[in-house]
């Protein structure tokens, strides 16, 4: 290269290349931090692509316990992972009964709540419905358990035995004293029961006017 076009026997020309190669090196750094920091805020970013919102306990929950907004909260859930039968809306667990215990955080589902699904998977009879029954014997209460069988009967009228309404019950929870279902106030402890809706019927009725009791079935 001849000393003419050679930029470092010309100080300007030479000032010029050293000052294009700056701009250009901190171009560079600039658009790397920059696309540093995108990718940062991308990743801590919550994402609600994907999700579904899902009704989670916010609070451990015993059987038999009747849920009130304090216990839940409404979270977004990977959908690809959402349990089947999960609640989308508080409004409509409100006031239900959990059939059995439930750890915080966990999603709620139709299973996990007394009601008209539970009652059909657990008697397997489609039109089936859910019952409380109060126990006259509160220490039956510590015998049934979910899926523990036992039939209905009302009391003995006078000179005759015990009238069976309906039998091979499913116990779904044990209320506590207190607690309802289905908008039902409780006294003293009661059994939460699964029956075709037709008994269930029955067996609702009967409770109104007379001393409604379970007695254990033979698991054999």
């Amino acid at each position: 290269m001849s000393e003419r076009g050679d930029p470092r026997r010309d100080p300007l020309a030479w000032l010029r290349v050293q000052a294009t190669w700056r701009r250009t090196v901190l171009l560079r750094r600039v658009t790397a931090c920059a696309l540093l920091v995108l990718a940062a805020a991308l990743a801590l970013r919550p994402s609600e692509a994907g999700t579904t919102p899902v009704v989670v306990a916010v609070r451990d929950l015993a059987p038999g316990a009747v849920l009130a907004a304090a216990d839940l909260a409404l979270r977004p859930w990977p959908t690809e992972i959402v349990p089947a039968g999960a609640l989308g809306a508080a409004g409509d667990v409100e006031g239900r009964v959990v059939a059995g215990a439930v750890r915080a955080g966990e999603v709620l589902t139709d299973l996990r709540l007394a009601g008209p699904t539970l009652a059909a998977r657990a008697t397997g009879v489609v039109d089936a419905a859910a019952v409380p029954v109060r126990l006259a014997d509160p220490e039956i209460a510590g015998l049934l358990t979910p899926g523990t069988r036992v039939d209905v009967v009302t009391a003995a009228a006078e000179g005759g035995g015990p009238t069976v309404l309906a039998d091979s019950a499913v116990v779904l929870t044990v209320l506590e004293p207190g607690a309802g279902a289905a908008g039902t106030a409780a006294r003293g402890r009661s059994a939460l029961v699964a029956l075709p809706r037709e008994l269930a019927t029955r067996v609702a009725a009967a409770s109104l006017s007379d001393q409604v009791a379970v007695t254990l079935r033979s698991q054999y």
